[in-house]
């Protein structure tokens, strides 16, 4: 199996979601299940069909996080040294080169993307063209709108 690259905080968040589905979500869904056992006729019981199927979300969420832990190569960003490159984990300082417009990303795990946050995945098309260039490159990004060009501004390791 292939390894799944996280960062610190990526990995204990899904280690925090693990924890809560099992100690929490798990045993309620437990006892709605036991609840509706108890009204009887199970045939037409929609909160035991609906107690069901989130037990099934559950248990699958559950085994998805434990082989993504599993698989994961945790890396922390601030004991790196890429010496000035891009990598994974960095985060990077950019400025549209047509627009001025000034942009911050950190490049994390597929997981841990949320672009509202600045968090970008590694796979994305600009996490790809960033990697390996350093303050003062260009990368051009194949965006919907056409090829959009971001000059590095600075790399930082935090």
């Amino acid at each position: 199996m292939a390894t799944i690259p996280l960062t610190k905080r990526g990995a204990e968040k899904l280690k925090e979601e693990l924890h809560r589905l099992k100690t929490v979500e798990r045993p309620a869904v437990i006892n709605a299940i036991a609840e509706a056992r108890a009204q009887g006729d199970l045939s037409e019981n929609a909160e035991y069909d609906a107690a069901k199927d989130k037990q099934g979300f559950i248990e699958g969420r559950i085994l998805e996080i434990e082989g993504k832990l599993a698989a994961a190569q945790v890396i922390d960003p601030s004991a790196l040294d890429a010496g000035g490159r891009v990598v994974f984990g960095a985060t990077v300082d950019l400025e549209e080169e047509e627009s001025g417009d000034a942009v911050t990303y950190q490049i994390v795990g597929d997981d841990e993307a949320d672009l509202k946050h600045g968090l970008i995945s590694v796979s994305s098309p600009i996490a790809r063209a960033l990697i390996g260039k350093e303050a003062g490159d260009v990368a051009e990004v194949q965006a919907p709108g056409g090829i959009k060009r971001y000059e590095v501004v600075e790399v930082r390791y935090r």
